[in-house]
């Protein structure tokens, strides 16, 4: 299994950097678009409806709410009312996790799936339009993803204490201290290369890596909602979209409201 995820990555990894670096940005654009639609679709899944027609009219719904935080994001303070919504969800969300793991429904499901989804788009987005804005696309996912295979790895030689076992027992607070410490080491190189102030900018990045936690936990939460291993199956030894994107759709949008905060972002 271990061998199949590498395999997947790395072509992943592979295509994502000839989308980014190589083609327009209007390409990112439209891969981003693309994945948050079969975001929509396997998000759909948790919502216990096994009609197609039911889970089209969901995605349809998402993809409104894209367009319309594309007119709203124009300005800088629709923007910024985007980002404020997303941490406030986040916020939410963590206390859900922590005060009633076990308590879902299909409506909550449902909001929960649009305040992960559209906000994240958007941030992604204007990341990408950023001066050095593929650069800045793939650090978040670059962060995202040492915090991953820090907390995979220290968390299978060392970890015992779990995080939240209501949600997701297999995650361990040694796990997440292991993908902190490299997600830091990634910060610093990130502080360095972008030439911005390390000390608030490391504090940003491990805020976003703990929101980035809380994102794969919701999506976590959900699928246990909806009795579901994976949100898919298109990914070999992955599963589907949102097993790999649940922790980016949190860390998006915080990272780049922080680099607003820092005067990074305009």
């Amino acid at each position: 299994m271990l061998k199949t995820r590498i395999i997947t990555a790395v072509v992943l990894i592979l295509l994502l950097l000839a989308v980014v670096f190589v083609l327009p940005p209007i390409a990112t654009v439209v891969a981003v678009t693309a994945m948050v639609i079969a975001g929509a679709w396997e998000w759909s899944g948790f919502l216990r409806a096994p009609a197609v027609a039911l889970r089209a009219v969901y995605v349809a719904i998402v993809v409104c709410l894209l367009w319309a935080v594309w007119q709203i994001g124009g300005t800088p303070r629709g923007r910024n009312t985007v980002l404020m919504l997303a941490l406030i969800w986040w916020i939410v969300a963590l206390l859900w996790i922590i005060f009633a793991p076990r308590r879902a429904s299909t409506l909550l499901a449902a909001v929960a799936g649009v305040l992960a989804l559209v906000p994240s788009w958007m941030a992604l987005v204007q990341l990408r339009y950023m001066p050095s804005g593929a650069e800045w696309m793939l650090f978040v996912l670059v962060l995202v993803w040492a915090a991953d295979i820090g907390a995979y790895f220290v968390g299978r030689k060392y970890g015992r204490t779990r995080l939240a076992p209501a949600v997701s027992p297999g995650k361990t607070w040694e796990g997440v201290l292991g993908g902190v410490v490299l997600s830091a080491l990634v910060a610093f190189a990130g502080a360095t290369y972008f030439g911005v102030d390390w000390p608030m900018f490391v504090g940003l990045c491990i805020a976003v890596v703990g929101f980035s936690i809380v994102g794969d936990l919701t999506e976590s939460l959900l699928k246990r909602f909806a009795g579901v291993k994976d949100s898919g199956t298109l990914f070999p030894g992955h599963g589907g979209v949102m097993d790999r994107i649940d922790s980016v759709t949190s860390a998006a949008p915080i990272l780049f409201f922080g680099l607003i905060a820092l005067g990074v972002a305009a």
